[in-house]
């Protein structure tokens, strides 16, 4: 370093200054007098002599530091914590070390914010009486941080349930929001597990309607996205500003007999509305399983939500742009052989689509999402050929396959997210259409078949359809039909493809023709006759004349045929139309 001095300087005085500096800061030095170019003085930094036999260590200081964290780490009031096992839970930290592992296995990378809220009630505090338990708010009720799963690294949250059930509070919500805003900057999935009674009411004006409060975790949410994987998974009851979470997040997983969520308690309902219901009835797992259609899936137990999670992730990237992971290719459960002899050739009659997919996928991979909500749709993950592709398909065991409006919502969220997340799209057809009447028209049938058509229309990850038997009415658009950009619409020789069948349309057109033939037997035999007629109308082997669908494939070839496509089409380049975003919610 140059130090330049007054004119005046002596050369004892440049050498003084010269030697000091270099102690002190502990760099080479070099003074000059006025404007010399050569130095007056210089000085080297002393050697430090540090004894060759180290045997330093860590003092009090440090233990009393350890000290004070295993006593953060052992949570709330040990008689909150002596409840859990009535409940089936685990205390939040051991539920870290299911996850994560814990000895060797350690899979947590790091904690952030262990000592929140710690001069609010460490016995050094001089604010608080030793035995308040009250008072004892370890890590503020919130643990963050990072991890290892399964091979991957993630961020977490998790309540603790012993402070205060999991509610959240100043402290806590400012770490919640500093993990969901790194994980917006280093692009790593989150894992959200959930046990919170929602937000501190007694000290509600430090942290609830804040630019930076409770408010921001779903400005947070909807930022993050379609950029990160967000995974939920619910231990406890989760009411008000708690519920949002699990309801933004991309996958929640409830557990059986332990989780809820609710806009508001069953106390809060019976003051505002007089009904008088328990958590259960109000938001539990099966409420959102088969109702709402919030729950992705529900678990056993805690251990079997784990496992849930660690094959869900198997099939997402770690953020948007990047391909979801490759697995070794499987053959099968079932042979593809025995496809054209499933098929009904009678298009109502029922079968199981899963006994199609078994035969198309690899073997143990078909993972279905929400299978309670609108199971006329089955939406699921599976692997062809080791590739992770996102299945639509139409379920004739349930009403012919017929699409309601919880099945098109089902369907339009599910594809929204294999799009965010570069899955690949199969659409496996075999629907008489959107259902019409009354009720339907009640249940937004038009409104949810719209969201289906328009997710289906925005995908740009490659898309490959199938028309197995039926594809009558709206339902061929919705299910990635030859005008909604697919790579390859393939039929199967079951397929037609029309605007309705061939017992509808006859009644629609040709009903008053009909009954003017009185001879019974002669009205039959005509009616027959504009059967054959029209399905030969709309038979797959005169879309393919017509050139309305790409190929007609064998059915025992079908596999092969797909995971040759979607390998070939894996780098399709698509783009929407330049606009700021569609006004499709």
């Amino acid at each position: 370093m140059k130090v330049h001095v007054g004119q005046g300087a002596t050369e004892d005085e440049a050498s003084a200054i010269a030697s000091a500096l270099a102690e002190h800061l502990g760099v080479d030095i070099e003074v000059h007098v006025g404007d010399d170019a050569d130095p007056a003085a210089t000085a080297e930094p002393p050697e430090i002599d540090y004894p060759l036999d180290d045997d330093l260590g860590p003092t009090d200081r440090e233990a009393a530091l350890r000290d004070e964290i295993d006593d953060i780490l052992s949570g709330g009031p040990e008689k909150y914590k002596q409840r859990l096992p009535e409940q089936g839970k685990l205390f939040v930290r051991d539920r870290l070390d299911l996850w994560f592992g814990d000895g060797e296995d350690d899979g947590l990378l790091f904690e952030d914010g262990k000592f929140a809220h710690f001069d609010g009630w460490h016995p050094e505090s001089p604010d608080v009486d030793e035995d308040d338990s009250g008072n004892r708010l370890p890590a503020d009720g919130l643990i963050t941080g990072a991890a290892e799963f399964e091979g991957r690294e993630l961020h977490f949250m998790a309540n603790d349930f012993t402070v205060k059930a999991g509610s959240m509070a100043g402290r806590g919500v400012e770490k919640f929001l500093r993990m969901q805003q790194r994980a917006l900057k280093n692009g790593k999935p989150v894992l959200y597990l959930m046990d919170s009674s929602g937000g501190r009411i007694d000290e509600q004006s430090g942290f609830f309607a804040n630019r930076e409060g409770i408010g921001k975790y779903y400005y947070n949410h909807s930022m993050l996205s379609g950029r990160v994987p967000q995974i939920c998974v619910l231990y406890g009851p989760c009411i008000a500003g708690a519920a949002y979470t699990p309801v933004f997040a991309d996958f929640t997983i409830m557990v059986e007999g332990m989780s809820a969520m609710a806009i508001a308690s069953p106390r809060m309902v019976k003051m505002v509305t007089g009904e008088d219901i328990d958590m259960q009835d109000l938001g539990g797992p099966s409420v959102h399983a088969k109702y709402s259609g919030s729950a992705d899936l529900v678990a056993r137990d805690e251990a079997h939500a784990r496992e849930l999670v660690e094959q869900l992730v198997t099939y997402l990237p770690d953020k948007a742009g990047e391909k979801p992971p490759k697995s070794e290719p499987k053959p099968p459960k079932y042979s593809p052989d025995g496809i054209d002899e499933l098929i009904p050739e009678a298009p109502n009659r029922p079968y199981d689509v899963f006994d199609l997919l078994d035969r198309i996928a690899d073997a143990e991979s078909v993972f279905e999402l929400k299978p309670e909500y609108g199971p006329e749709i089955v939406t699921a993950f599976c692997r062809i050929d080791g590739r992770p592709v996102g299945v639509v398909a139409n379920q004739p065991t349930q009403r012919s396959g017929a699409i309601f409006p919880d099945a098109a919502e089902k369907a339009a969220e599910f594809i929204w997210t294999c799009d965010a997340y570069e899955i690949p799209l199969l659409y496996l057809c075999d629907t008489p259409g959107f259902m019409a009447g009354s009720q339907v028209e009640k249940d937004a049938i038009l409104e949810k078949g719209k969201k289906f058509i328009y997710a289906t229309s925005s995908a740009t990850v490659p898309k490959q359809t199938v028309v197995v038997r039926k594809a009558y009415g709206a339902g061929i658009y919705a299910m990635g039909g030859p005008a909604y950009d697919p790579e390859s619409v393939i039929g199967l020789p079951s397929g037609e493809i029309g605007i309705m069948g061939p017992e509808a349309a006859i009644n629609a057109v040709y009903a008053n023709k009909l009954n003017a033939i009185d001879d019974p037997e002669e009205r039959a035999k005509r009616e027959q006759e504009l059967r054959e007629e029209y399905r030969r109308d709309i038979d797959i082997h005169r879309m393919a004349s017509e050139v309305v669908i790409d190929e007609i494939v064998p059915p025992s070839s079908l596999r092969q045929e797909l995971a040759n496509r979607f390998a070939f089409y894996e780098t399709v380049e698509k783009s929407l139309p330049d606009k700021k975003h569609g006004t499709i919610l």
